[in-house]
Parts: structure tokens; C-alpha cells; sequence
């Protein structure tokens, strides 16, 4: 059976072959698909093939194809072009006549009012449309986006936030990509959508995850989108990215990233990291200790 990795090269795809691996995959059996090749130079160092595969490039998507079996569709990071990116995946997992297509969508999809949600949905619809047995992990929020917010709050003790109480079920990297290698190689896994989920925080509890980290008092501000706009504004921030980060608070608020469900600890068979580890991970990368 040959396993095809797509974004190889990229935080989730890279850490997929890893466990891939540690579970006894052979390096020979797994082939990682990667924009650019060279930036995957020590997978294919442990015997891993890598190929060129750019979403944007129905040629090289096609010829990654070739003699693999099942295929892990990392979802792309061009927002606004990913729907027909991942059709062109899809396409070509239908020609090459693969036994099984596994997805990294989104948290509660189709009920979602993130922006992120409309093409994660579409893809899940092109994949049901094409008949591919699939497996759809649906993960929540990753736990390392809040590490850019550390050397803020460390200066300033202060997690800012419209979320209004709502949580937000974060879990590590690593934890999802576990879960996508063991989807990806137990047949049990095929026709299954899976919620994937760490333990649902609200924004006070993240404040104080970031405060045992940084060995400070943290303390959660709530306040109006319009006192966060503002906010982000003032740390120059685009206009875009304002707006996307409005609402994803907003978001968060409605309950789209509060997901209270076991499947995630079930599937990698331990419970999720908790936010402080990861938090402590980056904190101690980043400052050498």
C-alpha cells in the first residue's frame, strides 16, 4: 500500500509523515507531495519519496498520483482559491482510482460562520460527489496560533478578545496529524466524518495557559468588536486581516470552534496536549531554553 502525503513539506504534513513513520509505515510506502521539493530534503534523506506537487498544477498533482493507493488532502493555506485547488485533488484521486481520500477540513462546517468554512464545505461536498471512499477529519482550532500572541500578553499581561465566553476546542499540531495517520492507514476510518477536538476553553482559560507559560499573571479582556478592531488597528494590522480576525472572534462567540467530543484522544489513543505544553514548547524554542 503507498501513501501519498500532499503539502509534505508544510507544519502538518511534515509532522503526518513523522507519525506515519513512528507507527511502522515503511519510508518506502509513503510518497510526500510537496510545492517545493527541496523544502522536504529530509524526508526523502529517511527514504521518504517526495515529489513535486503543486495544487495550482494539474500536471504535477496527476503525476504524484501515480501507483498510490490512499491519499491525505492537507487542506491549502490560499484562502479564496482552495476549492478549486482541491478539486483538482479530488480529480485526480477519482482517475488514479484511489481506495481511500482523507480530508483536513473544518470544525462543525456545515453549521460555521467563519470565513474559512465555504470552501472546506465545498470540498466536502466535491468528495462526496465523486463516489472516493473518504474519511473527513474536521479539525478544530490549532493550539500554536495562539503562540503568536505570546510576546504580546507577555509585555503586556493582557489576552484581548470579542469571544464573549465562548470556547474553543484547540488541540497541537501534532495531535492532528496523528490522528490523520492513523485515518489514513485503518480501514476502518473510511466513510467516517470525525470531529477532531481538544478540550473546549474559554478564553479566560487560555489567559491563564498563557500565564503558566510565560510565569506571569495573564488576565482575559473581553470587549466589543469594535474596541478589538481598533485594538488590532493600532498594532498595524491590514484591513483584511482585521477583519478576519473580527470574526473569528465573532466566531468563537457563536460556539463555531466549541466541539466537546472524545474522537480525537480515541483515534491517537492518549489525551490531546494540553494548551500550556504548547505554549511552553514554542516560549522555550523560541528563547533557546
Amino acid at each position: 500500500m503507498t501513501l501519498l502525503v500532499t503539502a509534505a513539506s508544510g507544519a502538518l504534513g511534515h509532522l503526518v509523515v513523522d507519525a506515519l513513520l513512528a507507527r511502522g509505515v515503511a519510508p518506502e510506502q509513503i510518497v510526500a507531495g510537496a510545492r517545493t521539493p527541496a523544502k522536504a530534503a529530509d524526508l526523502a534523506e529517511r527514504g521518504v519519496a517526495v515529489v513535486p506537487l503543486d495544487y495550482d498544477d494539474a500536471a504535477s498533482v496527476e503525476a504524484a498520483f501515480a501507483g498510490v493507493d490512499r491519499v491525505l488532502l492537507i487542506s491549502g493555506s490560499e484562502v479564496g482559491k482552495r476549492a478549486a485547488q482541491h478539486q483538482t485533488v479530488v480529480d485526480a484521486a477519482v482517475s488514479a482510482g484511489v481506495e481511500q481520500l482523507v480530508y483536513t477540513s473544518l470544525a462543525q462546517v456545515e453549521r460555521s460562520s467563519l470565513a474559512l468554512a465555504p470552501e472546506h464545505l465545498a470540498t466536502e461536498r466535491a468528495i462526496a460527489a465523486s463516489g472516493l471512499p473518504a474519511t473527513i477529519l474536521r479539525n478544530d482550532w490549532y493550539a500554536e496560533n495562539y503562540v503568536a500572541n505570546l510576546d504580546q500578553v507577555a509585555a503586556t499581561g493582557v489576552l484581548l478578545s470579542a469571544t464573549r465566553g465562548g470556547r474553543v476546542a484547540a488541540a497541537a499540531r501534532a495531535d492532528y496529524a496523528e490522528a490523520a495517520a492513523v485515518a489514513l492507514i485503518g480501514d476502518a476510518h473510511i466513510g467516517k466524518v470525525y470531529e477532531l477536538a481538544g478540550r473546549p476553553l474559554t478564553y479566560d482559560d487560555i489567559a491563564a495557559a498563557m500565564g503558566e507559560a510565560l510565569g506571569r499573571t495573564v488576565v482575559h479582556r473581553n470587549v466589543s468588536e469594535d474596541e478589538l478592531r481598533a485594538a488590532l488597528e493600532g498594532a498595524g494590522l491590514d484591513a483584511g486581516t482585521v477583519g478576519f480576525l473580527a470574526g473569528l472572534d465573532a466566531g468563537i462567540a457563536e460556539g463555531d470552534l466549541d466541539v466537546d467530543d472524545p474522537t480525537l484522544a480515541e483515534l491517537i489513543g492518549r489525551e490531546p496536549t494540553p494548551l500550556v505544553d504548547v505554549l511552553r514548547a514554542a516560549r522555550g524554542a523560541a528563547t533557546g531554553s
